[in-house]
């Protein structure tokens, strides 16, 4: 069995589906087990490369037998290494205060995926860093030629005000997008407020109402997604979905869609000024960008699919 730990979120793993295909390809006749939340499965199914999800809510004391082989896509350790160290090898990053002085050393700034893709190639396994996509789910009934309005974020710092979403939702439905707010069960009540702002019925609040597997359903087929950088955001680039990601303290270059996919548009209010303090909400520069702004980029997105000929849906 080769056990990988990534006991993260949406983005966490989508941004992990390069490694996780190359340990595949590695370890053909192995049993690839992920470690990771029990509600990623569905997501985990489409990734084609992993037999079964063990359910890991962050770090702990493992619940499983040592493996023969563990690869750790968590982190940098000490915590994570830990939780793997009775594997009969480890592939990780090297960690003194775990003990392990095997493996690349961390990059501070490194770009998600590139960073695991590394971790591989320093052990012999290649991997590609395009290879992002994920199987696609089968539309469902509300799945086809939506433009998904998603306003929430786990960081408060990283989102655009509700009213500024509104007023984005309500032009885009006055354009003849049919708009769906997206988000968690607990950012119910966000997309609820936004879609009322906007003056749509509330038959369009989809937050809480989806599980993993509809919501990539959704963003599968259809016509554009705006985000801040959060999950949704990963698998629209997944599905080559044209977006408009607004971006906040984490730049693009650590954590946004590919370069040379012009259908993702990404624009950046960050800088060096980002408090480091957590949870301090919309930083003001954030807040500053202007619903016009976004809609240009809406049009770039939109006009690079025209180009290309490319079909999203």
């Amino acid at each position: 069995m080769i056990l990988v730990l990534r006991a993260l979120g949406v983005g966490d793993l989508a941004t992990a589906v390069p490694a996780l295909r190359a340990l595949r390809a590695a370890y053909p006749d192995q049993e690839l087990t992920l470690a990771a939340p029990a509600w990623l499965t569905p997501l985990a199914d489409l990734v084609d490369a992993v037999d079964r999800v063990l359910p890991t809510d962050g770090l702990g004391p493992p619940s499983w037998p040592p493996p023969p082989v563990a690869v750790n896509l968590h982190g940098r350790g000490p915590q994570s290494h830990r939780m793997l160290s009775g594997a009969g090898r480890l592939l990780a990053f090297r960690s003194l205060p775990a003990g392990h002085l095997d493996g690349p050393r961390w990059r501070v700034g490194e770009h998600e995926v590139d960073r695991w893709c590394r971790l591989l190639a320093w052990y012999g396994i290649p991997a590609d860093r395009s290879d992002l996509a994920l199987r696609r789910p089968s539309p469902g009934a509300t799945s086809v030629a939506a433009t998904i309005v998603h306003p929430g974020s786990k960081a408060p710092e990283k989102r655009w005000p509700a009213e500024r979403f509104a007023a984005l939702a309500r032009e885009l439905a006055g354009r003849g997008h049919r708009v769906v707010v997206t988000g968690s069960v607990t950012e119910r009540d966000l997309a609820g407020r936004v879609a009322a702002a906007a003056g749509l019925p509330p038959d369009v609040v989809l937050a809480g109402g989806t599980d993993l597997g509809e919501l990539a359903a959704l963003v599968a087929h259809a016509r554009l997604v705006v985000s801040g950088d959060t999950g949704v955001g990963h698998l629209a680039t997944a599905y080559a979905t044209p977006s408009v990601l607004l971006f906040g303290p984490v730049p693009p270059a650590q954590w946004g869609p590919p370069p040379g996919r012009p259908q993702h548009r990404v624009l950046w209010c960050g800088g060096q000024d980002w408090p480091d303090t957590p949870g301090v909400g919309t930083h003001p520069r954030l807040a500053a960008l202007p619903v016009d702004r976004v809609l240009a980029a809406v049009d770039e997105a939109e006009e690079a699919v025209r180009i290309s000929g490319a079909v999203t849906a």
